[in-house]
């Protein structure tokens, strides 16, 4: 019986998931997402295409790959809707290709007003949420009120609708804010008719049977392992589980059908919204990481506050996910650097660690080693090109400090400027 592979983000989320997904789904029969929701923005780009994904997988321009909208992603059906017209403008054959879980939780028009009135309140405290509604609706998830895809089907949906409107009506009065227009309620449940176009299955049994008949599944998270509303930054943090065994109760596989762990990182760290970040840089250098990178959130446009690679944060997130392999994704952004630092420790309090504290504060100092720029182009150099060799240093740094073999090195955003490095680690 085939093992899922799992790819997911070791960050703060915008590690680059979504090209990788799309470079290595040739490989796989099926690439299926487990948790989050159009919070996620997976960028691809390929011939002269760019093209950002929400809640679609990002297997889905490859025309053999089966993508999986898993149990453990929460739909905004106007958002949904609006991604499948972007592809069919393009010619995907998404009506062929997409299923979708019927176990996956809806996000209602008042589900997006809640978080809204939510963050609005909490003042400079605020958690920095994209305000899709993503938090509201796993709280009803958890509290066994949700609207479900599979509840669509049934003749009692308007009836579930109507009374979680209403206890959303009911909030957003405590909070005086206004309730969801008949113009955006009008467009929710014609988006609704959208979800009529695709399989909707039981994913669990689906996957199952899949691997079962020696198919190759890969399952995408989404945003990164430090936003993991248990084991990230909280309450800093996103609503669902980014870790790898998010990926079993997203999908409804079992922790022994776990094959390879695919982490994704960039070659230094990013942040959007709040929360707090060791190894941000407010100088010059901060700004050229940003400019360079073209660090602004595919989801919500907001600038991301930029930083050094973090080993102790990184070996955090390797550790939680049993990751078997790396790959350094945005790693021409530092191209022009003379030097390059990267954090090996934290100085918490006084004293010197390379654990995760339990929580990020500013009494967290970042220790730095420094090391020599490789001042090369790398977006010219394809599989095959030596590396220039403070390039080398810097991957074989990391390798030590992590244990890990990085595999995959990106010099560019479009699928051709993806290097292999160990690819003998990729069973599918």
């Amino acid at each position: 019986m085939k093992k899922v592979d799992v790819l997911l983000g070791l960050q703060w989320g915008d590690e680059g998931k979504g090209k990788i997904v799309d470079v290595l789904t040739p490989k796989y029969d099926v690439i299926a997402r487990f948790q989050g929701g159009p919070n996620a923005g997976h960028t691809l780009e390929f011939e002269g295409i760019k093209h950002v994904l929400h809640t679609i997988p990002s297997g889905i321009f490859r025309k053999n790959a089966i993508n999986v909208v898993g149990n453990g992603v929460v739909i905004d059906p106007i958002i949904f809707k609006r991604e499948i017209t972007a592809l069919d403008k393009l010619n995907v054959n998404v009506s062929s290709t997409l299923k979708i879980s019927k176990k996956a939780h809806l996000i209602l028009p008042t589900h997006r007003l809640l978080d809204a009135a939510s963050e609005a309140a909490k003042g400079n405290s605020k958690i920095g949420s994209t305000l899709k509604g993503i938090g509201p609706t796993y709280m009803d998830k958890t509290g066994r009120n949700g609207l479900r895809v599979g509840d669509f089907l049934t003749e009692k949906f308007k009836e579930k609708y109507t009374f979680l409107k209403e206890k959303h009506e009911q909030i957003l009065k405590q909070f005086g804010a206004e309730t969801v227009s008949t113009e955006v309620e009008n467009e929710w449940f014609e988006s609704l008719e959208t979800l009529k176009r695709f399989e909707l299955i039981d994913s669990e049994q689906y996957l199952n049977n899949k691997l079962k008949d020696g198919r190759s599944v890969l399952a995408e998270g989404a945003q990164g392992s430090l936003l993991d509303i248990d084991f990230g930054s909280y309450p800093f943090v996103t609503s669902s589980n980014t870790v790898c065994a998010g990926a079993c109760t997203g999908l409804g596989v079992a922790p022994n059908r776990i094959g390879n762990v695919i982490g994704i990182f960039k070659a230094y760290c990013t942040r959007v919204g709040s929360g707090p970040f060791p190894t941000e840089l407010f100088d010059e250098i901060g700004e050229d990481l940003c400019r360079i990178g073209h660090e602004y959130g595919s989801t919500t446009g907001r600038k991301r506050r930029c930083g050094w690679l973090d080993i102790p944060a990184l070996n955090y997130a390797i550790m939680i996910n049993g990751v078997t392999e790396l790959n350094m994704l945005k790693t021409d952004v530092l191209d022009s650097f003379d030097t390059i630092k990267v954090c090996t420790q934290y100085k918490v309090n006084g004293e010197l660690t390379d654990q995760m504290p339990f929580d990020l504060t500013e009494t967290v100092e970042p220790v730095y080693i420094e090391m020599k720029g490789w001042k090369t182009d790398l977006t010219k150099f394809t599989n095959g090109d030596p590396l220039p060799q403070e390039l080398q240093d810097y991957i074989a740094f990391i390798e030590e400090q992590t244990g890990v073999p990085i595999s995959v090195v990106s010099v560019g955003p479009d699928r051709e400027q993806t290097l292999f490095q160990n690819v003998s680690s990729i069973t599918v």
